[in-house]
């Protein structure tokens, strides 16, 4: 008998840049579509891919992202017909982006004023 080798790999880190890179491109590329291509179809019919749509980038956003609260108001506007020609998720998205940028600068200028180790000799 021969003894195989399990490999258990963890996923790769992604840096916070890489993940809001990858939510952009999701939220505009679902927005194009219920822009451009589900207008095309009969509403009626095409609504449960409409939905189904906005239910996976809700997910696949909160994953990439964490749960914030701009993703409620853009799923629930998304789910409105008509109302969804509007791009909620790419404007969530930016919004989630502006939020972290700007906390990030603020621990940034944090960590430059109040620094972890001083020079014990005054230097």
């Amino acid at each position: 008998m021969k003894a195989t080798a399990v490999v258990t790999e963890d996923p790769i880190p992604l840096s916070p840049r890489t993940r809001f890179r990858a939510a952009m491109i999701l939220a505009m590329a679902a927005d194009a579509l219920q822009i451009f291509v589900f207008p095309l179809f009969a509403e009626g019919a095409l609504s449960p891919a409409d939905d189904v749509l906005d239910i996976a980038v809700a997910a696949v956003l909160v994953h990439l992202l964490g749960w914030h609260w701009e993703f409620l108001p853009a799923f629930l506007a998304e789910v409105v017909p008509g109302v969804d020609l509007v791009p909620f998720w790419t404007l969530a998205v930016l919004n989630v982006y502006r939020k972290w940028k700007q906390i990030t600068i603020t621990t940034e200028e944090s960590r430059e004023q109040h620094p972890a180790l001083r020079d014990p000799q005054g230097s």
